[in-house]
């Protein structure tokens, strides 16, 4: 079965990107191999917000990656280079574990996280910390109620010229 992995970006007090979406303050490390990494993915997860922001700037068009996005108000008609997925993304979800091919990038955003890790889809959370504090904007989870959602830390690294540091935790399988 293929692992999804919320990789993302991360203030270090806890934001995915500023009130407005926006992700300028995220600090390139030449040290991070992004070409690497993005070579492990061959499908993208996406919530619409984040969809919205990324447009015209992600990877979408790209033969090689299937994009999802997910949202209730999109239609897929407006779209041709990703696929909307609705009330029925549970399933969709499900069907695209159990294809044949590379791991799955949950890419953003908070909410969307925290519905697919409910469900027990998500495998790792894989979190590259900014050093920065924004004070405020769009958190790495969405804030509404919901159960815990236990990890175990399996990697560390700390790049020193610009001072971030990747976290990849797995997702427990008990929930409390």
């Amino acid at each position: 079965m293929r692992k999804i992995r919320y990789s993302c970006a991360m203030s270090l007090d806890g934001y995915i990107a500023g009130t407005g979406g926006e992700f300028d303050w995220i600090a390139i490390d030449p040290d991070i191999d992004f070409k690497e990494m993005a070579e492990q993915f061959d499908t993208y997860l996406l919530g619409r917000r984040t969809f919205e922001v990324t447009a015209g700037q992600g990877p979408y068009s790209s033969p090689r990656i299937r994009t999802f996005v997910f949202s209730r108000t999109l239609r897929q008609g407006d779209y041709s280079n990703v696929t909307i997925v609705g009330e029925n993304w549970k399933e969709v979800v499900k069907s695209l574990r159990e294809e044949s091919g590379k791991d799955i990038w949950l890419f953003g955003g908070g909410s969307l996280f925290r519905s697919l890790a409910e469900e027990g889809f998500v495998d790792t959370v894989e979190v590259a910390v900014i050093p920065i504090l924004l004070g405020r904007g769009i958190p790495l989870v969405a804030e509404e109620p919901t159960t815990r959602i236990p990890l175990t830390l399996k990697e560390h690294k700390v790049y020193e010229s610009t001072g971030t540091v990747t976290l990849v935790y797995e997702v427990s399988s008990a929930r409390h």
